[in-house]
């Protein structure tokens, strides 16, 4: 989402004459657009911010602005703490940036941290910022109302909205029309998407967008559990194209924990969301979000959490100790009373799971032969090339003379836990 919203911001800058440069010695403007999802973030922010403070030094007139989530929860409070910084900017007042570029020019501190009702910038043609020209991002919704204890999202980007599905099938059709071939859509909760003037759903929209060409993959994140819908899958089974992979959200295994974690749903309910994923598709990916150490877990209830990895055999996994961020329900009804050494090693047990779990299916792949769209030269050897298969698992494979955005078949002969390698079988074109 974050890099999606750069995107958007490139667009409305370069507006103005501004242009985008790669080489930071370069640029009279430095943007940071920041997480505030957990204190790792925030203090990546910090230590970024300390290494541009040598650059201000050499250039005196470079302006610094941070944005995002970080700028909405700390407003004043950075200008304070961070003398360099020249702009604070929220994540619905990119709009306003141009004004807040002549404010900082002209030696004043710039803010604009109000949150939008209405702001989607569905009218925005973003800056594509990935290089590639094969994949894309498209943001769908903004904002989350969910109120999960432990998170700072519905704070820092607001109230839950939706874009005009018609933008977004435009956007999708002029990407495609560039040599886009596969796109992402974006939203906190990206399946709660509704648009209400129409009676649109999000499965409404994700079969609009999958039938603009069939050689578009279509891609979505994040889901929550609660709003993965029968009707969501079965647009997802009938559409070739529609990537066979669903990010769902667990954080953990214990109903207990879910109830504190104001997770709308329970351990059994998860359970049976999983069991319709691999109904209406056998050969989908799974994958999850886990935070280990959350207010008052015990060992049962970790071990909760474990056993449904285990019976749920994750593809692959995003896992993280609990983080309390300020404001929040879990800060100030929920104490982080888990041991810091108790949510290391605990998080160690998942990760050692995981691994082993994304090891375990990748080795079920050997021998099968998958579509992979071309994205790029694989990083660690210019003689190969790499993409993602629909279940979005990494395949590498020799380069020849195919180029990114072009579909080839691929048998898989090896892997690891993290990638697939294979031989090409034929080109299907692009």
């Amino acid at each position: 989402m974050n890099f999606s919203d750069s995107e958007i911001v490139g667009a409305i800058i370069t507006e103005y004459n501004y242009e985008t440069t790669t080489e930071l010695s370069q640029a009279d403007i430095i943007f940071v657009n920041t997480c505030s999802i957990r204190d790792n973030a925030e203090q990546r922010v910090r230590k970024r911010l300390s290494e541009f403070r040598a650059l201000k030094k050499k250039k005196p007139g470079l302006i610094i602005g941070v944005l995002g989530c970080m700028a909405e929860r700390l407003k004043e409070q950075l200008l304070e703490e961070e003398k360099m910084v020249d702009m604070i900017v929220g994540p619905d007042a990119y709009r306003d940036l141009p004004h807040l570029i002549q404010s900082a020019e002209d030696g004043r501190k710039a803010i604009n941290v109000l949150l939008s009702l209405e702001e989607t910038y569905a009218d925005i043609n973003p800056v594509r910022l990935t290089g590639n020209g094969v994949s894309a991002f498209i943001s769908i919704m903004r904002g989350c109302e969910n109120f999960c204890s432990y998170c700072v999202v519905p704070y820092t980007r607001g109230k839950e909205r939706s874009r005009n599905p018609k933008t977004i099938v435009d956007e999708a059709t002029g990407l495609f029309e560039q040599g886009y071939r596969e796109i992402t859509l974006l939203g906190q909760n990206v399946n709660s998407f509704t648009w209400k003037d129409d009676g649109i759903s999000f499965a409404h929209l994700l079969h609009s967008v999958a039938s603009v060409n069939p050689l578009l993959r279509v891609r979505f994140a994040t889901s929550h559990p609660r709003d993965l819908s029968d009707e969501l899958l079965n647009v997802m089974a009938s559409k070739d194209n529609i990537c066979k992979s669903i990010h769902l959200p667990v954080q953990s295994g214990s109903t207990r924990i879910l109830k504190l974690m104001h997770r709308d749903y329970t351990r059994d309910w998860y359970m049976e969301r999983i069991e319709a994923i691999r109904r209406f598709m056998p050969g989908c990916a799974i994958s999850t979000d886990v935070i280990a150490g959350y207010s008052s877990e015990t060992e049962e209830d970790h071990q909760y959490t474990l056993s449904l990895m285990e019976w749920a055999a994750f593809d692959y996994a995003y896992m993280f100790a609990y983080s309390e961020r300020p404001n929040t329900l879990a800060a100030k009804k929920h104490p982080d009373d888990v041991p810091g050494t108790v949510k290391s090693r605990r998080l160690q047990e998942i990760i050692n799971l995981q691994q082993g779990l994304s090891l375990r299916s990748n080795l079920r792949d050997i021998g099968k032969t998958f579509e992979v769209l071309t994205e790029s030269v694989s990083r660690r050897s210019k003689v190969q090339l790499s993409g993602r298969n629909s279940q979005n698992k990494m395949v590498v494979f020799p380069r020849h003379d195919y180029q990114p955005g072009d579909y080839v078949h691929i048998k898989i002969q090896d892997c690891t836990a993290a990638t697939l390698r294979g031989e090409v079988v034929k080109a299907v074109g692009r």
